[in-house]
């Protein structure tokens, strides 16, 4: 009778640690939601490199359990997760993204065309009209910044920013940036031909013209120089993404840039997917601030694409009609690479089958990775 009464006892201690015992109904949400990021990215492609270490790690993160000092979740000290969390939260991922982003990067489009950056700089009125519009709903200065650079499209630099200036909203804003960054295709070509005519979505751009060597080294240096002395706050950035390209351009460096944009990127990719993913428990994760924050990522991501598409609009008048730009390449402005850049080119195929943007398109896309980090680093200027 002792031993089941011992065994009863043990039985029901064992299942107060199990997740069965602990699950809340946020949690089935938030599993929900992993399982649902890791089925567009295998059925329908959507960043899959993105979204299923996201997705996996959401799953991670909302496994409940009993904290009885296991040092099992991601938010407690000493535990495997929250160690390699603190890349996140301490801002060392994102830099050796952009160290990687751009030891795979060709500013060529961009140096034979300088003009495209304008359009890289149109598009990142997303951030500031997203930061704007989160101040009128409540929002503190820091945390209405941190939100705002979702508008970048560009993950890394939302991670980076918000781990200085909001890290309590870091999870929402995260999952926020890369979600959207994975819905590019589906948000851009409504709001791309909403604002173009058939006529403007074929005009035909000149070929860009060849780059020099010589220029592609000099890209790099002049770009640190001019970009961090006039905004140091992006240096951690800016420094590393400018760093990558010349071991890229300097054709000295192959191995040092091939290790930045293939094994080391795809380990701090996998890192930063999981963690990012993982901590998004469902007690932190699920509040109002959530569901504001994606309402207002969505929102930066349609001012972003309008307001490149509108730009270049504005400009061509007072281009001559042989060397107008396609306004279709506008919604590249925002730094989602290279995925922005094909959508200019998929949609303008719709128009013309052999009018081919994408080469142009990557101009205003490099330029908004650029822009974006110097944008956070404005904001980090300011607020931080």
């Amino acid at each position: 009778m002792n031993f089941i009464s011992f065994l009863v006892d043990n039985l029901q201690t064992f299942w107060t640690y199990t997740a069965f015992a602990n699950f809340t109904y946020g949690h089935v949400i938030m599993l929900l939601i992993g399982l649902t990021f890791i089925y567009l990215a295998i059925t329908k492609e959507f960043e899959p490199m993105l979204l299923i270490p996201i997705g996996f790690g959401i799953l991670i993160g909302n496994i409940p359990f009993k904290d009885a000092g296991l040092q099992l979740g991601i938010y407690e000290q000493g535990s495997v997760l929250n160690i390699l969390y603190q890349g996140v939260t301490s801002g060392w991922y994102p830099p050796l993204i952009f160290l990687g982003i751009g030891a795979m990067t060709d500013f060529s489009a961009l140096i034979s065309n300088p003009k495209l950056m304008l359009i890289g700089a149109a598009a990142q009125f997303g951030i500031f009209g997203a930061y704007i519009l989160a101040l009128t709903i409540g929002f503190e200065p820091n945390q209405a910044a941190a939100i705002g650079i979702i508008g970048g499209a560009d993950g890394p630099t939302a991670i980076f920013l918000s781990s200085k200036l909001a890290p309590n909203l870091m999870g929402a804003i995260a999952i926020s940036a890369y979600s959207y960054m994975a819905l590019v295709p589906v948000i851009q070509p409504p709001v791309m031909r909403l604002l173009t005519s058939k006529k403007e979505r074929v005009i035909r751009m000149k070929p860009p013209r060849v780059v020099s060597q010589t220029e592609k080294i000099l890209f790099p240096i002049f770009g640190l120089l001019l970009t961090c002395f006039l905004v140091p706050s992006g240096l951690p950035l800016l420094g590393m993404l400018f760093f990558g390209n010349l071991l890229k351009e300097s054709g000295v460096t192959r191995r040092l840039a091939e290790t930045a944009r293939g094994p080391m990127i795809d380990i701090v990719t996998i890192l930063l997917g999981i963690t990012v993913g993982a901590s998004t428990q469902a007690t932190q994760f699920l509040t109002w601030n959530s569901i504001k924050i994606f309402g207002l990522g969505a929102l930066s991501f349609v001012i972003a694409t309008a307001a490149g598409v509108m730009f270049v609009k504005f400009f061509n008048l007072f281009l001559k009609n042989d060397n107008k730009i396609n306004p279709l390449i506008g919604n590249a402005g925002v730094s989602a690479v290279p995925d922005s850049a094909r959508i200019s080119q998929i949609v303008g195929l719709e128009y013309d089958s052999t009018n081919y943007l994408l080469m142009h398109a990557m101009g205003p896309n490099v330029a908004g990775v650029i822009g974006s980090a110097v944008a956070a680093g404005v904001l980090l200027g300011f607020l931080g």
